[in-house]
Formats: C-alpha cells, structure tokens, sequence
C-alpha cells in the first residue's frame, strides 16, 4: 500500500484544520441564533472567524490537537499491524509538520515523546467488514474536553435535580448534568456522545463512538431518537451558553446508543467534546492505500465561509493593557470589560505553575501577563513560529495560581473556563484579573503573536515550556475582576437554577 501513508497524513491534516460541514452547519446556526453584542455573541464571532484562518492557512483548529484516535475497518485477510505501523508513522510526521501538537507524555516520568507517539499512543480500534476497501476514521479530542467527560451510576443524587433513578427519566436527568458540568471549561457549545449501559470501561467507549455519528443525523432508534431531540431542546434553555458567558447555545449534538448491561449495574457514559469537534474519515484502495473517498465531507466541494468580518469588531471602548500592568489599571476593571494586550506576555501550564510552588521564576512577573496557553511551535532556523496559541482550561492550576499571584506579583492571567475561589480571594487581595479568551481560537490569537523573543523551561516540553511572546491587539474579556466578581460563577448559579426548574416541570 505505497500511498497509505501520504494518505493518513493527509487525513490528520484535514481533521486537525478543518471541520466538517454538519459542524460548521450547528456553529453556523448557533451564531446566527444567539443575541447580538452579548459576550456569547462576541466568542461565537471569534470562533467562526477562527474556523475561517484555520482553514485557509491548514494551521491546526485548537491548539490541543488532543489525543488521536483513530477506528479502521478493513477487509478479512488485510494485514492490519502494517496498517497500525503506517498510522504510527504518519502521527509522529504530521507532527513534525506542526498539524499536531506534541501531546503524549510519559505518565511516570511526565518527560514529552516529542513525537506524539508512546505506549498506546496513538490510540487505534481495528474491526472488519464486508467491503473491500479500508476505512479509516479518526477523531481529536482535546484535553479540556476530555476532562468533562463523567460517567454517572444509578442511581445517584445529582447537584440541582435530586435523585435520578434507573429509568429513562433517570438517564435524562444524568445527561443534563453533564452538559452544565461542562461549563466553559469544555469549550462549549459542545457536543455529547451517550451510552447507556453496558460496563465502566465499554460504555466510554461506545460513548465516544457516538461522536462519529453525523450531527445532523436521526437515530434509528424512536426511543433514543426522541430522547436525543429532548436533551438538544432543553440542555439549550440551560444558558451556559459558548464559552460559558450564559447564552442560547450550549449543545451542538446529541448521540446516544444503548447497551445491555448486568443487572447489578446501571451506568451512563458521557464523553463530551467541544465546538471544535474535529473527526473526518477517509476510505482508501485496500492495495494501493489511495484514497478513494472522504467521510463526512465532499473535498470537491468549496468551504463555505463563517464570516465576512474579521471576527470581533472593534468598539473603541475596549480597555488597552500594555505589561507590565499597575495595580491602579487593574482595579478599574470591572467584569465585562473587553481588554486588548499589547506587549509581553509568559505561558504557563500545568508544569510551570508545579514548578513555580518550588522555585522562582526564571523571569521577571511583576505587572506580568501570565497565559495559561501550550502552544503548536515550530522552530525554523534559529527562530520558532507559532502555529497555534489559544487558551487552556484554566481550573487545573487552581491549588497554585493564587500563590503564585501572591509570591511573583502577576497582574493578569488568560485562561479559558475561570477558577475557584482561592484564585478569586487572590485577585481581590492582590490586586489582579482573570482574562477569559476565547478556547478553540488558536489561529485567531497566533496572529497577535508579532514575536518570540525567547523560551525558558524547554525541557518539559513544547507544550509546558513558559514561550515568552510578544502581542499585539490580544483580545480577551474580564470574567474575573479584583472586587470579587467572577462571571463564571454567576452562570453556574444561574443556570444551575435553570437546572431546577428543569426538574421541576
């Protein structure tokens, strides 16, 4: 098969840069329904412009270009462990090529592949079938996503909807709960896919499944047809809204199978992905490897643009920022505020802010700009190029952030999804804002990356190194201010209580 691996180079490609029509259809729709100037309003039209860079430059959609898992089919007799060398091979390329981040890390040692590729990474389901082609299809996941995966047993007692028992009731009841779960730390609008039944481990998998169905598809089952129409309507009148600023859209997609299970046991499986729901599929010649036809999308067809715009129009009234930020102008933020950075800002993920618990930073923080961001960099000559660089979920540094607020004198942190309360205290007593930018956007806030001047902590890797960046016209809004306010928890009250009411009918 001498173009197989030209050919899963090319389906990494596409499904990292661009999405499928029936998710840009639901993104579409979303926007187009959501009220006008609202902070919802304002991530939708980053977003769609977002989809629009990514497709025109092939630079990836998301800077998590997740965990890739791939599904084949392929006929009775092809050698499938040629086939798992040649996908192996096209990861650890495609990630050479910058269309995937360096994601896979050594769960022992925490030390980065650098390639992509591990112990059962990446992640390959084989099956046969009865046609004579191979098919191949693959599915990005990112991690913010994945961590708002949840998998309920029934029955149980659930936040703002009591108890939900074994019944279809019960299954509704859990599903709902994990759309609001979600918030913005998954990205939302999101998409869902749903098992009911089966065991722990299969019932996450066959969730997951789900997401390769179509989002415009209809179940062929009437029950779970009805049930998937049921979660769209009402997950909808839930107001976490994109990127959890409140809002109309919080769903794209439903799927949901079933599976028979022991009587002992009754679990419903979620796997929840994001608006950026990357997952194409390709068909290839079973002896040449060529591809013959593409899933989900017709490559002939022209992409339609999201936008006409440059995505966020300008106002005049946003608030300039330019590091290192006094204490004075952070204070007179309040949440809400469109900010735009101008200057120096430092990355800084999980590995960073570890590190920063036990030792000082290795530049200067004062009135800094702290991004929660991995970025997708390339280095050529001497210097290195960014490919993508939007926000990560923010509540995985929340049992350091506040220290380090406190210790090294940050100003601002960028983030996607807010944090706690400690973080919050810190901002009140410190002195400092919680910037939300828009998750999913990586092209969009690359091209306010005007230079790199440098990178310290490269040894955990390109993802968790601190990029010393400098941006111009970086756009984010205030979800977290130094008074005490925090959006993010309003909309998690609010739409908790919508939760309820829910509940209650």
């Amino acid at each position: 098969m001498e173009f197989l691996f030209h050919s899963l180079v090319e389906l990494i490609t596409q499904t990292s840069t661009n999405l499928p029509p029936d998710v840009r259809q639901a993104m579409g729709v979303a926007a187009a329904a959501e009220t006008p100037d609202t902070q919802s309003s304002q991530a939708l039209n980053i977003i769609l412009s977002n989809i629009d860079m990514a497709a025109d430059d092939e630079g990836p959609i998301c800077q998590d270009t997740g965990m890739p898992t791939f599904d084949v089919h392929t006929p009775v007799g092809v050698n499938q462990l040629a086939i798992r060398k040649q996908i192996v091979a096209a990861v650890a390329e495609a990630t050479r090529r910058g269309k995937l981040r360096p994601n896979s890390v050594d769960s022992l040692t925490g030390k980065n592949s650098g390639d992509n590729l591990g112990p059962e990474t990446p992640v390959i389901h084989f099956a046969q079938h009865e046609r004579d082609d191979i098919e191949i299809k693959l599915i990005l996941k990112g991690g913010g996503c994945e961590n708002k995966n949840i998998q309920y047993s029934l029955p149980c007692q659930l936040d703002h909807l009591g108890r939900a028992d074994r019944t279809l009731e019960g299954v509704k009841k859990c599903i709902l709960h994990a759309v609001w779960q979600a918030q913005g730390q998954g990205c939302s609008p999101g998409a869902i896919g749903v098992c009911i039944g089966s065991d722990r481990a299969h019932g996450y998998l066959l969730a997951k499944h789900q997401l390769f169905r179509t989002l415009d598809d209809v179940n062929p089952n009437p029950t779970l047809a009805q049930l998937e129409a049921e979660i769209m309507e009402e997950a909808n009148r839930l107001g976490v809204g994109a990127m959890g600023f409140g809002g109309k859209a919080s769903l794209i997609g439903c799927k949901i199978t079933a599976a028979n299970r022991l009587p002992a046991s009754f679990f419903v499986s979620v796997a929840y992905d994001c608006w950026a729901f990357r997952r194409l599929g390709i068909r290839v010649d079973a002896h040449s490897g060529a591809i013959t036809e593409w899933l989900y999308r017709d490559p002939a067809r022209p992409v339609e643009r999201m936008t006409s715009g440059a995505g966020f129009p300008l106002t005049g009234r946003e608030v300039i920022l330019t590091p290192p930020i006094s204490e004075e102008a952070v204070r007179q933020l309040k949440v809400g505020d469109v900010v735009l950075i101008s200057g120096e800002v430092y990355t800084g993920r999980d590995a960073v802010h570890a590190h920063l618990m036990k030792n000082p930073p290795p530049v200067d923080l004062r009135g800094a700009v702290l991004y929660h961001c991995g970025p997708v960099m390339l280095k050529q000559g001497d210097r290195w190029t960014v490919k993508a660089a939007g926000p990560t979920t923010s509540i995985r540094e929340e049992p350091y952030q506040a220290d380090i607020i406190r210790r090294y004198g940050v100003r601002a942190v960028i983030g996607k999804g807010g944090m706690g309360a400690r973080t919050l205290a810190a901002l009140r007593e410190a002195g400092a804002v919680y910037l939300n930018a828009i998750g999913g956007a990586a092209q969009y806030y690359a091209r306010t990356v005007v230079d790199v001047p440098g990178v310290h902590l490269l040894d955990f890797g390109i993802p968790e190194a601190m990029w010393h960046l400098r941006v111009k016209d970086f756009v984010a809004i205030v979800t977290m201010d130094a008074h005490g306010n925090s959006l993010h928890a309003d909309v998690e009250r609010q739409s908790g209580e919508a939760l309820e009411a829910l509940a209650a009918r």
